[in-house]
C-alpha cells in the first residue's frame, strides 16, 4: 500500500513509503525556491525509481508548515490536486511533527523538542512536541511565530535549521528538515485513530507581498 509523502516547506523532500513504514524511493532538494517547478518533476523521478504508478498510490500525505507562503501552497496545491485526479485521500500533517520524531528518535526517553525554523523579518517558527504513546507524537506548545528571543525552550532540545537563531545546538539537529517517511508515520497514525488530518497550510501570519489598497472612490 504505497502513499507518496511531500514537504515543502523549506526544500522539497519526496518520498514513497508503504504503510508499515519502508521506505521504497526518496529525494531531497534543498534549494528554497521555484517549488512548483521543480516539485512534479521530483515526484516523477521517485515514482519511477520506486517503479511505483500514480494509479498504484493509496493515498498522498503533505506536509503544512508552519512556512513561508509560496513554497508551502506549492506542495499542497500538488497535493490536492493529485490525491483529487487518483481519487485517494490526501493527509495533512504539520511539517514540524516530522522533524520532532524523527528528532525524538534519538534522544532520552522523556524528552521533549522545539522545532525551529527560520521565518525571515528576524523571527522564526516554532513548535514543541513530546512522545505519545498513541499517536507516536504530540504538539504541548506552538506552533507559533516570533523573535528567537522569545522562543520558549526551557527543558527543551533546540532542533531545525532555525535553532542556532535561537541557541547554540548539536549539529546533526540543527541539520534535520522534515521527513517524508516520518510525516507519512504521523499522518497514518493519526487517520488509524480517528485524528483529523487537515490540509489547511500553517502560516500563522500574512504573506510578504500583498495587493495594493484599494483606492478609495472620489464623489463626483
Amino acid at each position: 500500500m504505497p502513499y507518496l509523502a511531500l514537504d515543502t516547506s523549506g526544500g522539497i523532500a519526496v518520498a514513497v513509503v508503504d504503510d508499515d513504514g519502508s521506505v521504497a524511493a526518496r529525494a531531497a532538494d534543498t534549494q528554497p525556491r521555484q517549488h512548483a517547478e521543480r516539485l512534479a518533476p521530483c515526484i516523477a523521478a521517485v515514482l519511477a525509481e520506486a517503479g511505483v504508478g500514480a494509479g498504484d498510490l493509496d493515498g498522498v500525505v503533505v506536509g503544512t508548515g508552519p512556512a513561508q507562503f509560496t513554497g508551502l501552497r506549492a506542495g499542497l496545491v500538488t497535493a490536492r490536486t493529485l490525491a483529487r485526479a487518483l481519487e485517494v485521500p490526501v493527509l495533512g500533517v504539520p511539517s514540524f511533527a516530522a522533524t520532532a520524531l524523527v528528532a525524538l528518535e534519538t534522544l532520552d526517553e522523556g524528552s521533549q523538542v522545539v522545532v525551529v525554523t527560520d521565518a525571515r523579518r528576524h523571527e522564526v517558527y516554532w513548535a514543541r512536541y513530546a512522545r505519545d504513546d498513541r499517536l507516536r507524537i504530540r504538539a504541548v506548545d506552538g506552533p507559533g511565530v516570533a523573535a528567537p528571543v522569545d522562543v520558549p525552550t526551557h527543558g527543551a532540545v533546540l532542533v531545525g535549521r532555525g535553532a542556532p537563531l535561537v541557541a547554540p545546538t548539536d549539529d546533526h539537529l540543527a541539520g534535520l528538515d522534515p521527513d517524508p517517511a516520518a510525516l507519512c508515520t504521523v499522518a497514518l497514525a493519526l487517520r488509524d485513530h480517528g485524528e483529523p488530518t487537515p490540509c489547511e497550510p500553517l502560516y500563522l501570519r500574512r504573506p510578504d507581498a500583498v495587493p495594493p489598497a484599494q483606492v478609495a472612490q472620489v464623489r463626483q
